[in-house]
């Protein structure tokens, strides 16, 4: 695992420590899940994506990229 600095405004980082603290959660993983809920996953996560949608479709390479991206898009809406 990585370790990496970042540089936060202070009310920024005050906030932060504060949902922790109150979801009784460390900052790591709440960034962690930010970052996931954005979209930020490495590649292996897409191409599984991919390859369960073609399992369980029937569709060609296209369609299910298609499919993919859409859902994708859906995830990171909410809905």
């Amino acid at each position: 695992m990585v370790r990496m600095t970042i540089k936060l405004a202070d009310r920024t980082h005050r906030a932060l420590k504060e949902a922790a603290a109150r979801q009784k959660r460390s900052i790591g993983s709440i960034i962690k899940e930010s970052l996931e809920l954005r979209g930020i996953q490495p590649c292996d996560t897409a191409q599984e994506i991919v390859a369960k949608a073609r399992a369980k479709s029937g569709l060609n390479a296209d369609e299910a990229m298609a499919l993919a991206v859409e859902e994708t898009r859906r995830f990171r809406e909410g809905q």
